[in-house]
């Protein structure tokens, strides 16, 4: 048996946990003017008169105010200049201003009238112009460039992506040490389901552990979770009727959890049971061609130059070529941040160059159709220095959590 997997019960191993979100600080409200200030900046760079926030992380990354996205037109409008107001319905005002933490006004619609019509009107009125260049955050659905459009159809209505993620793509200090932190505990969560597993075991009662198990380190339960065992680990993001797990599968576990706003998310693959020849070697080339996307992340390159590095080793190896299988059907890493999935993204094409503050994935997966695949998924983030990591990278598949 592989070090550190299986033979302990649930409850002793949810006993070795320990809560691990003290010290850790909120964002507080400065940043969240400074980052105000900094999309005003980019705005006026590209002469952009408004940005609309809807309700989500853009809402909260900018303004510290969590809400949720439905479909009533709640969010904020934001100026070149400065100014905010918020949009809600009426009945949700009260609850909305117990949200803020950059507090502006709030202006409130009725359920019988059309907020597009507000939202024109406080353009309007924050700017002074008659037709406003407005951005919309690129996680506002459609509904809600469609609704401005019937009643604006002159005005220019553009994506907002190159203010959001010019802002949220490179991290603060404060917002590493929290998705640092994450991280941590979610490495912590890891070591405790393998110790747990054993034969016959469904990934149901895998999932409702690793759930209980991220509670005990501080986290409210999993943000998602993946468990996918034998030849079911060759599908990325599982299958329906997911097997148990018998001696000699590969267990591939994706999983992460929330932590004041912000996402980790860490893949583990490692075999129950003695690995046999071809897990040790599609193993050890999924270790090397994540320390390739790693080695290739150079301040000032590409986005996309990781991924090329990481399927240069497959292609090495026989895998491949691009994303044919067996292989790599995925990109190498995407963005995290307050979302798991954030841009830009490591893949082919992505020409935002690497800079301080970028936070990615790593995990150039091989997938194996019929037999197995192996994920190793850890972050990094980029450093005056280079590439870091948030965690350390899988030791071996004899030891895959280290000594």
């Amino acid at each position: 048996m592989i070090k550190g997997i299986g033979g302990v019960s649930q409850t002793d191993a949810l006993a070795r946990l320990r809560v691990m979100t003290q010290g850790v600080e909120p964002i507080a409200v400065a940043e969240y003017q400074q980052r105000i200030g900094k999309a005003c900046q980019l705005m006026q760079q590209q002469r952009i008169d408004l940005l609309y926030l809807n309700a989500g992380t853009n809402l909260s990354y900018f303004t510290g105010t969590d809400w949720y996205a439905s479909e009533r037109l709640v969010g904020a409008l934001l100026s070149a200049t400065g100014q905010l107001v918020y949009i809600s319905p009426v009945f949700e005002v009260p609850t909305l201003e117990g949200y803020q933490q950059v507090k502006a006004a709030i202006v409130g619609w009725h359920e019988h009238e059309n907020p597009y019509q507000l939202l024109v009107q406080q353009a309007r009125a924050l700017t002074g112009l008659e037709q406003p260049v407005l951005a919309l955050d690129d996680s506002s659905s459609f509904f809600i460039f469609e609704g401005l459009r019937q009643q604006v159809p002159d005005w220019q209505i553009q994506s907002g992506k190159a203010v959001t993620q010019g802002c949220r793509a490179q991290k603060s200090a404060a917002e590493l040490a929290i998705m640092q932190r994450a991280m941590d505990m979610t490495l912590e969560v890891h070591k405790a389901v393998a110790s747990i597993l054993y034969e016959g075991i469904s990934t149901a009662e895998v999932e409702a552990f690793i759930d209980r198990a991220h509670q005990a380190v501080g986290a409210s339960g999993s943000y998602f979770c993946i468990v996918l065992f034998g030849a079911d680990s060759a599908y990325p993001h599982g299958v329906k009727t997911p097997k148990n797990l018998e001696q000699g599968d590969m267990v591939l576990i994706d999983t992460g959890c929330r932590l004041l706003g912000y996402v980790s998310d860490i893949t583990r693959s490692y075999v129950f049971g003695e690995p046999s020849a071809e897990q040790r070697r599609i193993w050890a080339i999924e270790k090397e061609a994540q320390a390739a996307a790693f080695a290739a992340a150079e301040l000032g390159a590409p986005c996309e130059q990781p991924d090329y590095a990481a399927r240069e080793v497959l292609m090495a190896h026989g895998l491949g070529p691009d994303y044919q299988l067996p292989g790599l059907p995925h990109r190498t890493g995407h963005g995290i941040g307050r979302d798991i999935h954030e841009g830009p993204y490591l893949v082919r094409g992505e020409q935002t160059l690497l800079a301080e503050g970028m936070c990615f994935s790593n995990e150039p997966m091989i997938c194996l159709p019929g037999h197995f695949g192996v994920r190793l998924e850890d972050h990094f983030y980029m450093t005056a220095q280079g590439p870091r990591w948030f965690t350390e990278p899988a030791h071996s598949i004899e030891q895959p959590f280290g000594d």
